[in-house]
């Protein structure tokens, strides 16, 4: 089993995957003139604009729901690993990733805002719906519908599960079964309650779990203060080869840089798309700008919290190439993973790290397996299209509590690299599309910028920019045309 995984991750994370995902979020932002920079304003207003209805959410829940996604065990667990396999350099490499990303978030997110369609009384929209509509190859959708599901269903709930039993086993002896079965309850009450309360749980869950874990982070870095010109140094120069001590690992730096940090902030891989699809609002480029801004919080803020209190707390471990010879071995022992931060905590607030990490990781890793639920469901619903999908969604909700319980009692190994063939199934066949059907983002952009200069407030016109198949727009302007005659 191990070698076979093994061996599909070294096809789908070979060294040119890596080095295209950086070269597609380069040329998106290249391509928006770097919407990342000029429109951080815009980002940060439309996130508290637009109000619910009874078909979608607000823009705010939408990000919510993305951050849910996107802010997991990737930021603890993930940077951990990061900083073991590619030493401090990785850092950059995940902050690289985070910037350019931002372009491929804003483009996939807003494609999937054109696209959505109304179904059974909900907005549903994503890759499979955009592969559909605007490349026009069904087969193309049913392969990324199918290869979502697997990814979100069964092969990336364990990586969340494993860690939050992990953490809470380190800090307070909890058992992973008992873990596994409290997960299963307390996913069971939300999941079963549909949609809304998925979004209702992480519009108040995320925020209040952000928030608090990047707190502790700035009292840590508060009390190390005067390491920060150093670590910024040992970030840069192991980043690019030139630290003596890590330059020999600037290949394993990018790559687990990019790595890790596309695992975490999501950007290009195709899951951002399902929440900007349910959110109510009257541009497609507005959401697609709250969730590019998404990526900057899930890596910049969170992840950078992470990296920061391990680095400055020097509470890590570093291989060399061969992934088993110690180039640093601070924390003799311990596996790459909530233990890096868990002992970074404990070093600076003694009685407190462990229980601290165990609970972030419960908050972060929870609320991802909901988002998990979430996207599942969408490519439920577009392969049912036309067909009752009551036994379907129930068969889905059984099997993802069954992943999560198997993930929170199987080994970590196991686990995250199961989440890798997930993640890379889902990247490959992303980044084909969007770089198929970037132009309608890319209109829609345009058309959003040219409206904010007239002092508008924008409202999409799918047939006037001459986007077809953009069902649920163009029947949205027959009902207005209705309504002015």
């Amino acid at each position: 089993m191990e070698a076979i995984v093994n061996w599909l991750n070294s096809v789908l994370w070979s060294t040119p995957v890596i080095y295209i995902c950086l070269g597609v979020g380069l040329l998106f932002s290249i391509l928006t003139r770097f919407l990342q920079v000029r429109h951080i304003k815009d980002m940060v207003l439309l996130m508290f604009q637009g109000k619910s209805s009874a078909a979608g959410v607000s823009s705010f829940q939408a990000l919510s729901l993305a951050l849910s996604g996107r802010v997991g065990t990737g930021n603890i667990a993930g940077t951990a690993t990061a900083i073991a396999m590619g030493g401090p350099g990785a850092v950059f490499w995940m902050w690289a990733i985070a910037f350019i990303g931002a372009g491929s978030a804003f483009v996939e997110s807003t494609l999937g805002q054109i696209y959505k369609v109304k179904q059974d009384g909900v907005y549903r929209g994503g890759p499979a719906y955009y592969i559909e509509k605007g490349i026009g190859i069904k087969w193309f959708a049913v392969l990324f519908a199918i290869s979502a599901l697997l990814a979100m269903s069964i092969l990336m709930p364990g990586i969340q599960s494993n860690s939050i039993a992990l953490g809470l086993e380190n800090a307070f002896g909890l058992s992973p079964t008992i873990t596994g079965i409290m997960l299963v309850i307390l996913l069971g009450l939300i999941i079963f309650g549909g949609v809304r309360r998925i979004a209702t749980v992480a519009q108040y869950a995320v925020p209040f779990m952000a928030v608090g874990y990047i707190l502790v982070a700035l009292v840590i870095i508060g009390m190390n203060i005067t390491e920060l010109p150093g670590v910024f140094a040992l970030i840069f120069s192991s980043a690019f080869g030139a630290d003596s001590m890590f330059g020999g690992i600037i290949g394993s730096a990018i790559a687990w840089g990019v790595k890790r940090g596309i695992y975490s902030n999501e950007a290009g891989q195709g899951t951002g798309p399902h929440a900007a699809a349910a959110a109510e609002v009257s541009h497609p480029a507005k959401q697609g700008l709250v969730q590019a801004f998404s990526v900057y919080i899930d890596t910049l803020f969170v992840c950078s919290a992470t990296a920061f209190m391990i680095l400055f707390t020097g509470s890590f471990n570093t291989v060399g190439p061969d992934g088993t010879t110690p180039i640093v071995e601070n924390l003799p022992g311990v596996e790459a993973g909530p233990g890096f931060t868990q002992a970074a905590v404990e070093s600076a607030i003694p009685g407190f790290g462990a229980g601290f990490v165990a609970i972030s990781l419960f908050f972060f890793a929870f609320t991802t397996i909901m988002a998990y639920y979430y996207m599942a469901e969408t490519n439920i619903a577009y392969l049912t299209r036309g067909k009752n999908s009551k036994p379907a969604m129930f068969i889905l909700k059984i099997v993802i509590l069954g992943a999560t319980f198997y993930g929170a009692v199987k080994t970590a190994t196991l686990a995250w690299a199961l989440g890798d063939v997930g993640l890379g199934l889902m990247v490959w066949l992303n980044l084909i599309a969007i770089l198929i059907l970037a132009k309608p983002a890319l209109i829609a952009l345009k058309d959003y910028e040219e409206q904010k200069k007239q002092g508008l407030d924008p409202v999409f016109n799918s047939t006037k920019l001459g986007i077809k198949n953009a069902e649920y727009w163009e029947e949205e302007y027959k009902i207005t045309d209705k309504e002015v005659s």
